[in-house]
C-alpha cells in the first residue's frame, strides 16, 4: 500500500493559517487535496494536521483529516504519527511493505505525475526516495537556500548540501553548471513504513545541523535515500507573496 500523507500545520512563522489561504478561489489544502486525489499510484490520501479548522475543511471537502501534536520538528516527524493513529484506528493494517509519500502542504499545483514518477519505483527495497532536477544556472546552483546533491551510480544519494557540490578545480563557479551535471533537490519524499519509524527516533546529527537538512541525519545513519530525476517544477508558497507567483507559474 502506498498512502500519501499531506502535512498541514497551522502555525507557520511566516504565513500563519497557511493551508486555509485562498489561492485563486480554493483553499491551500484544498488545491493539494485535489492534485493529491489524481495519482493513481496511492491507495490512500490522509492530511496530518495540528488544527481544528484546517481538520474541518478537509472533512468538508470529503477527504480525511488525523489530529497530530503541534510540537513536531517537522514534516517527517507528523508523517509517522498520522500513518501510527491509522494503524492504531485500524484503517490500515500495519506492513513492512507499505509506503508513506510525504506530499508537501504548501505545494498547491503539484502534478500528479509527479507523485507517480516517485511511486514507480517503490519495489519493498527501497528505504528511502526523494526527487531531483538538473540545475540549468549559475544563480540556481550557488543558491543556498536549493540543496544540491551527489548521486552514486545507483542513483543513491551520497550527500546533500547548500553548497555547490562538486568543486569544479580551475574554473570559474560561474560556469560550473555548463561543465557538470549539477542536480538539485525536489523535496516529495516516500518511506517504507519501517524505515520511517526508525528514522524519527534518530536524534538530530553534526551534518544535518550544520547543513539544515533533515535527510543528511538519514544518510549519517547508514540509511540508502534512492534519487528519482523530474522535470517538474512545482512552485511553492511560502508567503503571502508567493501566492500570485504561485498562480502566475500555472497560467
Amino acid at each position: 500500500m502506498i498512502i500519501g500523507i499531506i502535512p498541514a500545520r497551522y502555525g507557520s512563522t511566516r504565513f500563519p493559517g497557511k493551508p486555509l489561504a485562498d489561492i485563486g478561489g480554493k483553499s491551500m489544502i484544498q488545491r493539494v487535496l485535489e492534485q493529491a486525489w489524481q495519482a493513481q499510484s496511492l491507495d490512500k490520501v490522509v492530511v496530518a494536521t495540528d488544527d481544528e479548522r484546517i481538520a474541518e475543511a478537509v472533512l468538508r471537502l470529503g477527504g480525511e483529516a488525523i489530529m497530530t501534536r503541534t510540537d513536531h520538528p517537522s514534516g517527517t516527524d507528523r508523517c509517522w504519527e498520522a500513518y501510527s493513529r491509522l494503524i492504531a484506528e485500524k484503517e490500515v493494517k500495519a506492513s513492512v511493505s507499505d509506503y508513506i509519500i510525504n506530499i508537501q502542504g504548501d505545494e498547491p499545483f503539484i502534478d500528479p505525475e509527479q507523485i507517480n514518477e516517485l511511486a514507480a519505483i517503490l519495489d519493498g527495497t527501497v528505504e528511502l526516495a526523494t526527487q531531483m532536477s538538473s540545475v540549468d544556472s549559475a544563480e540556481l546552483l550557488h543558491n543556498p537556500k536549493e540543496a544540491k546533491i551527489i548521486i552514486n551510480a545507483r542513483n543513491e544519494a551520497l550527500y546533500f548540501s547548500r553548497a555547490a557540490i562538486p568543486y569544479l578545480w580551475g574554473l570559474d563557479p560561474a560556469v560550473w553548471h555548463q561543465h557538470h551535471a549539477y542536480h538539485r533537490h525536489v523535496g516529495l519524499y516516500a518511506y517504507r513504513a519501517d524505515v520511517l519509524e526508525k528514522i524519527t527516533e534518530l536524534p538530530p546529527s553534526p551534518l544535518e545541523q550544520a547543513e539544515s537538512l533533515e535527510q543528511l541525519r538519514w544518510l549519517e545513519a547508514g540509511y540508502r535515500i534512492k534519487l528519482v530525476e523530474t522535470q517538474f517544477q512545482t512552485p511553492s508558497v511560502d508567503d503571502p507573496a508567493d501566492i500570485e507567483k504561485a498562480l502566475r507559474s500555472v497560467q
